[in-house]
């Protein structure tokens, strides 16, 4: 399995990679784009009403940055999280096939969509891969079952009476002239 994510992991983030390169030099391109998606977020959020090339630049970043990261195999549950936070707005602008008219290029943007619906799901399934070992949630319910109760740790208190009383004993009489 640990070849199987070296290989697969490479080939998920092949895209972003690229994807966040080419929107790195070209903002402009994407801008256009993506104009009606940053208006929106820009009214929700005000923060991102500045510069829409400064918002796709940023995108773009964070693209490359995870992807590498999940190719990689640093954090990869966390790089496939943020790509696939990434990947929803970028979708559902650059591929919006429901508002498109002429049949062919609906299609065409339908095609792109649910090839972006695909590479979701395969980042989903990477960000819940714990590499065949338990995940912190898991260890965390099952972290007290190995603990032992304190009354099988203690030793009973008669013995502890008993070895207490032996070492009064003992230092009583060192005490004692002989």
């Amino acid at each position: 399995m640990a070849v199987l994510r070296k290989l697969a992991r490479p080939l998920l983030a092949a895209p972003f990679v690229t994807g966040g390169l080419r929107t790195l030099r070209r903002p402009e391109v994407v801008a256009e784009t993506a104009q009606p998606v940053i208006r929106a977020l820009g009214k929700r959020i005000p923060a991102l009403a500045g510069d829409p090339k400064q918002l796709i630049r940023v995108t773009g970043t964070i693209q490359t940055a995870a992807g590498l990261m999940l190719a990689t195999g640093r954090a990869p549950r966390l790089a496939a999280l943020t790509l696939a936070a990434t990947l929803v707005p970028t979708s559902l602008t650059a591929h919006a096939f429901w508002t498109v008219e002429d049949p062919k290029e609906r299609a065409r943007q339908r095609a792109h969509f649910l090839t972006d619906l695909s590479a979701l799901g395969g980042l989903l399934i990477a960000a819940a891969d714990t590499h065949g070992k338990p995940s912190l949630a898991y260890r965390s319910r099952h972290a007290l079952d190995h603990v032992h109760p304190v009354e099988t740790v203690r030793r009973p208190a008669k013995v502890a009476a008993a070895r207490t009383a032996t070492r009064v004993k003992t230092v009583a009489a060192s005490l004692t002239p002989h």
